[in-house]
């Protein structure tokens, strides 16, 4: 056993194999090639003088050993990477950190917290995919993602959140929909029911007088507002998206139309997460205020 041999980046590329479930998936999150992960591990293999995968059909899966190891090994690697950035200044830590966002969620609170991060993380990479929620809560409880942002309240048992405010959801109509509505009946387009907004956007429509108008749904916000825009119909859109056309008059509130409440937003990481540079920026995270009124 030639543990003297063994380096860092071999326990660190085995806990993100163990993270992330393939040597496809670590090779991509360490910025290096699958044959080289296979080398990596083959080292750490022969040094420890164990096998710590076993083949299972087309995938690789710890062994006894290999989970030991693993389970072993996460905590001390947490706590090394901890020490190394309280020795160091964090504007100089480095690394990808892996951003999701719901589609809303990144009109409203991404695009100022990822530029605040560009200046105060210059080495720091970012990966960000606007995704349905979800997605992101799947991306986040497998480790392909570090961080997430989304509309609604996010259950999950291996998820850890934190509340960052909230935006006005707006009933909106083109100037031409809004004064044929006394003889028209035009179509309300929602969100689809992959989203967490759709239950509350369908709740808003039955309790409204327009009950009885048909329901189109689609999955982008951005896509909906272009419709409606265009006489498409009514649209039921948060007010940050729809900010410009209401400034510029292409949109109107439709008159008459309830009153909705806003839409809670939270940014979420994995419980477990012991990354201190991924915690440092759901710390960040945490603090956001969004407000109703953006």
């Amino acid at each position: 056993m030639s543990i003297n041999r063994i380096a860092f980046y071999h326990l660190e590329t085995l806990l993100w194999i163990a993270r992330l479930g393939t040597f496809a998936a670590a090779a991509a999150r360490l910025n290096t090639t699958q044959p080289a992960i296979s080398a990596r591990v083959r080292e750490l293999e022969n040094h420890l003088g164990t096998a710590l995968f076993r083949r299972d059909g087309r995938t690789m899966a710890l062994t006894p050993a290999g989970r030991e190891l693993v389970r072993e090994s996460e905590p001390l690697w947490a706590r090394f990477q901890g020490v190394l950035l309280g020795c160091s200044d964090i504007a100089g830590a480095t690394g990808i950190i892996r951003i999701g966002a719901g589609e809303i969620a990144a009109a409203s609170c991404l695009p100022g917290f990822v530029a605040e991060l560009g200046r105060d993380l210059p080495q720091v990479s970012l990966e960000v995919d606007i995704a349905l929620t979800a997605d992101l809560i799947q991306q986040l409880a497998s480790g392909h993602a570090d961080i997430a942002f989304a509309a609604g309240r996010i259950a999950h048992p291996m998820l850890r959140t934190a509340p960052i405010g909230s935006v006005d959801l707006l009933w909106l109509a083109s100037p031409a929909t809004v004064a044929t509505m006394v003889v028209n009946r035009p179509p309300i387009w929602s969100l689809t029911n992959l989203s967490p907004l759709y239950r509350i956007m369908k709740d808003a429509i039955a309790a409204s007088d327009l009950a009885d108008c048909p329901l189109n749904l689609c999955n982008n916000v951005r896509t909906m507002i272009d419709i409606v825009q265009e006489g498409g119909g009514i649209g039921i859109f948060p007010r940050p998206m729809a900010r410009q056309q209401l400034a510029d008059g292409t949109l109107l509130p439709v008159p008459g139309a309830p009153a909705m409440p806003p839409v809670d937003f939270h940014a979420a990481i994995r419980a477990a997460e012991a990354d201190p540079l991924v915690l440092a920026i759901f710390d960040r995270a945490s603090r956001l205020e969004l407000r109703s009124s953006v």
